[in-house]
């Protein structure tokens, strides 16, 4: 009985039961051998080492997350450029071509976000970004 998609249904096996293991593994470690701590220092909260200066946690406006994700398209899109750098003399024109319009829709993002207001932190203006969760 040797089937074809036998290594396929071991191989989905050992897949699942590593993780699974090792969750439980970590489970019984924790119960046999970490001691419980439990005390006012040990459910405080704690920031960096300094101490909370509020109770709750403080909300951070959306533009923080807006900005990072910004930064972070155009911080990737080095990884792009950089081979078309590294052998652009050896490149035919319709690559140069190509990376032409890969700038252009990077900076139609740039302009499209700087239009919103995005990169703008010292206005009092808002972000000019409708929010439908609320």
């Amino acid at each position: 009985m040797n089937h074809p998609y036998l290594p396929v249904l071991i191989f989905f096996a050992v897949a699942l039961m590593v993780p699974i293991g090792s969750l439980v593994l970590a489970r019984v470690w924790m119960t046999f051998f970490t001691p419980i701590k439990r005390g006012k220092e040990k459910n405080a909260l704690y920031e960096c080492g300094v101490n909370p200066l509020a109770e709750r946690q403080t909300r951070f406006h959306s533009q923080y997350y807006l900005f990072g994700l910004l930064f972070l398209l155009f911080d990737v899109e080095t990884v792009f450029l950089l081979p078309f750098a590294v052998a652009f003399l050896k490149l035919p024109v319709g690559a140069f071509l190509v990376a032409m319009l890969f700038l252009l829709l990077l900076a139609e993002g740039l302009l499209w976000a700087w239009s919103k207001g995005l990169l703008n932190w010292r206005g009092p203006a808002k972000p000019k970004l409708t929010v439908y969760s609320e």
